[in-house]
């Protein structure tokens, strides 16, 4: 037999969901930033989100740690931004970066490999129209030129403007630099723009001096710099081989000696306003060995070019005019304050253990993120109102404990989006709101089902009070399959999903879990003590939406035969 009412000590259950009520709202008011809202996303507050795809040079699938250290890299360069709110997470193998507030431009630029290298200038020529694809790449310059560049001292370096403000995309050479169709593009750029013929093994061999001449011709010939094109070498080049590419805002192509200084010999980089020269430059201080070989080199070379070299890119190609020592140098060009900061953030941090490619990239306003949240509130606002109607209409007194207890299941998720939010980052966003919102129904069905089940006991003809216990027993059963499958189902789609379709599946979940609470702790412990009620009005079953059930159930009743007695058959 199922228990009576009585002693189901509904104050008790109401006292624990009270007492969860007051711990989880102490958590959200008294841990924390003590503020009671929830971490929103781009679509909601408004932001930039970017999406990174990694590539390797062999086409293929980069490992979990090269992962985990580009995501490292870039959370700790997103932190340098200063903006609160911001996060940086693997998706597959995506890194997907969200920047909330009016900043995120400056986040497009932070999947930039950062490969930076300082590698002697060869030879450097300007940059020609292309030739139309029918016409023969022999339009390249006969004999090497070089390229003006602006006198350099007082330990900085003046010289050629980068190639593209490192707060912008990337000019780089186009996919077709030399490259065969069938071959894989970054190895087939290598093997014209990288080749080892590019340099004599002997320079005073005339034979080898005269192939690499040639070899550099047909190189600067196969090169193509325009804006915005891709460089399948960008992030792939070879420190230790010579390199082909591009510079002063794709206006001169330069051949260039292997990296003698690499990145990682950079200690810190600063942005800052040279008032002499009247423009932005960057201040790089190198570790002891890299100041070391940068004091050799300029020792050795006063009146060359030293290219300094972001992702194949010269961003500064400047030339010697005395020895620098003391490891202290500069990179100058035609830099805003915004420019000259990204790349001092950028070179600070350390360069990425993979290249990336920005497959997609996501601005939302402020204003519409604004419009997006109010119109899902007030979506979610009419699904209660309608529930709140249906629930008055049908069950009348009862209607009344099922918009109670939504009201406590509302407030029981708002603090667990408060608490997520601050400690493992979870951010609502619209998806995360139509999950939110089709849970309405999802807690509003398990009222449903343990309301008719009280009527099933009411029509064989028990009272209300005896109907309770009964009808629970047999409701919690089909109340905790149903909350099964919608919490598999959400659990699933969470796994198998990415992206905002994640954020759907994990507040439908969540939700499940909490309608449990609530149905468990509220609304049963609830209708149990209005069925022990000694007022009239509440054990009224008209006021509680049961009248036409108690008059079946009474008729039923009245029809059946009493116990220990048979009915009267007549014989034929």
């Amino acid at each position: 037999m199922a228990p009576s009412a009585g002693h189901l000590r509904p104050g008790r259950y109401l006292a624990f969901f009270a007492l969860i009520v007051v711990v989880l709202y102490a958590l959200v008011f008294f841990t924390g930033s003590g503020k009671a809202t929830p971490k929103l996303g781009i679509d909601l507050q408004g932001g930039t989100r970017v999406t990174l795809t990694a590539r390797t040079p062999d086409g293929g699938q980069p490992t979990r740690d090269s992962l985990n250290q580009a995501r490292q890299i870039i959370e700790t360069r997103v932190n340098g931004i200063g903006v609160g709110g911001t996060e940086v997470v693997l998706d597959g193998n995506n890194i997907v970066i969200t920047v909330p507030g009016e900043q995120g431009d400056e986040a497009k630029n932070l999947g930039r490999t950062a490969k930076l290298g300082i590698r002697e200038v060869i030879t450097s020529v300007p940059n020609t129209p292309a030739a139309p694809p029918s016409a023969p790449a022999s339009g390249a310059p006969s004999a090497p030129a070089t390229a003006p560049s602006k006198p350099a001292g007082g330990g900085g370096a003046e010289g050629a403007p980068a190639q593209q403000p490192p707060g912008s995309t990337p000019s780089t050479p186009g996919a077709s630099n030399g490259q065969d169709a069938g071959k894989n593009p970054i190895e087939a750029a290598r093997a014209v723009r990288q080749a080892p013929a590019l340099m004599p093994k002997d320079p005073k061999n005339q034979q080898e001096a005269a192939a690499a001449q040639a070899a550099q011709q047909k190189a600067l010939a196969a090169l193509t710099c325009a804006p915005n094109a891709a460089d399948p070498l960008e992030g792939n080049d070879l420190p230790g081989q010579p390199l082909v590419t591009c510079g002063d805002k794709d206006a001169t192509k330069y051949v260039l000696g292997p990296e003698f200084i690499p990145g990682t010999e950079i200690s810190s980089a600063n942005s800052g306003y040279d008032q002499q020269r009247g423009q932005w430059i960057v201040d790089l201080s190198f570790k002891g060995a890299g100041g070391k070989t940068w004091g050799d080199f300029t020792s050795a070379n006063i009146g060359k070019q030293a290219a300094f070299v972001l992702d194949t890119d010269v961003v500064s190609a400047p030339t010697v005019q005395n020895a620098i020592l003391g490891g202290n140098t500069q990179i100058t060009g035609k830099f805003t304050q915004t420019d000259a900061k990204n790349l001092a953030d950028i070179l600070k941090y350390g360069s990425l253990p993979l290249s990336f490619d920005s497959s997609d990239a996501t601005t939302v306003s402020a204003t519409l993120g604004y419009a997006s949240l109010q119109a899902g509130l007030i979506a979610g606002a009419i699904g209660l109102a309608v529930v709140f109607v249906y629930c008055l209409f049908y069950y009348r007194l009862l209607g009344i404990l099922t918009i109670w207890s939504l009201v406590l299941s509302g407030l029981l998720v708002y603090a667990v989006l408060v608490l997520l939010g601050r400690w493992i980052g979870y951010t609502l966003d619209l998806a995360g709101v139509a999950g939110l919102i089709i849970a309405i129904g999802i807690t509003a069905d398990s009222f449903v089902i343990y309301f008719e089940r009280l009527k099933d006991e009411i029509r064989e003809g028990r009272t209300f009070r005896s109907a309770v216990p009964r009808g629970w027993a047999r409701a919690r059963r089909t109340i905790l399959a149903s909350d099964a499958v919608s919490f598999l189902a959400a659990a699933i789609l969470y796994i198998i999903a990415v992206g905002d379709v994640q954020g759907f599946a994990f507040t439908l979940g969540m939700s499940t879990v909490l309608d449990l609470v609530v149905v468990y702790l509220v609304t049963h412990p609830l209708v149990a003590m209005v069925s022990t009620s000694k007022s009239k009005f509440l054990s009224n079953p008209r006021n509680l939406g049961l009248g036409a059930v108690q008059k079946l159930g009474a008729q039923r009743k009245s029809t059946r035969p009493a116990p220990g007695r048979r009915a009267n058959v007549k014989e034929a």
